[in-house]
């Protein structure tokens, strides 16, 4: 375990077993939600192949700044503090990498960013269970990883293999989410189970992990995220915002009971 970020009070990496389940989505609208709810939130785009954060909070045209001999001050938007590979390469460039390369550049978005203070930095992880969780879980003590999946047998498959890698390093389990748990018609708002139901539920049962909730799929997710607006700013009163915002409060009571516990309380001795 590596050492702490100093004024950063817990780091979580939200993660997935495979790509296309909404995992950024998912990380991006749950840091807007920590910082509506007012905690102080830094996210981490640590996806150094496939950048998306600055285009889904709508900052993909502004520049972290860095002075010379002096860490670099992350972009703000909607209160929270944003690092991304993406502000630092050309919109179409390919990353074309080898594993230390990545990982250097992973370090310095850690370790060279000015983070502090924050209640909480979320890390938007790359999918699959590679060198980057590896790293990540070995550069820093991580606070816990959130899965995300969608319902379907195909998805959870992968997932747990994420779930599993974490286990292996031993980082806590926060749990899991459930993401496109059922679709909502926006004429008529029926509900269709169009990936299958309760898959993530029943995974976490499984694996006694807690189930963090559904978040169902709308449209306006995906036309909000192309135009770079949150959701949970954008629609505040939509089903999903008030699911997410649900996992969001249930992973911060989470966090503090466990730092809670790890610290304990204090003892005071009369001689």
């Amino acid at each position: 375990m590596g050492l702490p970020l100093a004024g950063v009070k817990h780091i979580i990496a939200i993660a997935s077993g495979k790509g296309g389940v909404g995992k950024s989505t998912v990380a991006m609208n749950l840091a807007v939600a920590l910082s509506v709810a007012g905690h102080k939130v830094g996210l981490l785009d640590a996806d150094i192949y496939g950048p998306s954060q600055p285009q889904m909070l709508g900052v993909a045209d502004e520049k972290p700044v860095a002075e010379e001999g002096q860490n670099i001050t992350p972009v703000v938007k909607h209160g929270v503090k944003l690092m991304s590979m993406g502000f630092l390469i050309e919109k179409d460039t390919p990353m074309v990498w080898r594993g230390p390369m990545v990982i250097s550049a992973l370090r310095q978005m850690l370790r060279q960013v000015d983070w502090a203070p924050l209640d909480i930095l979320v890390v938007d992880m790359p999918p699959g269970t590679g060198d980057i969780q590896l790293s990540m879980a070995q550069e820093v003590p991580l606070s816990g990883a959130v899965i995300v999946s969608t319902p379907q047998d195909i998805a959870l498959l992968d997932a747990r293999k994420g779930l599993n890698m974490f286990r292996k390093v031993n980082v806590p389990i926060l749990g899991i989410i459930e993401n496109m748990s059922h679709y909502i018609c926006p004429q008529c708002g029926h509900e269709d189970h169009i990936f299958g139901r309760d898959g993530a539920r029943a995974t976490a049962v499984e694996f006694g992990v807690p189930f963090l909730g559904g978040i169902p799929l709308e449209s306006q997710i995906r036309a909000l995220t192309d135009a770079g607006q949150p959701l949970v700013i954008a629609a505040p009163d939509s089903l999903s915002t008030i699911a997410l915002q649900g996992v969001a409060n249930q992973l911060w009571q989470q966090l503090e009971a466990r730092a809670s516990q790890a610290t304990g309380p204090v003892k005071i001795v009369i001689e």
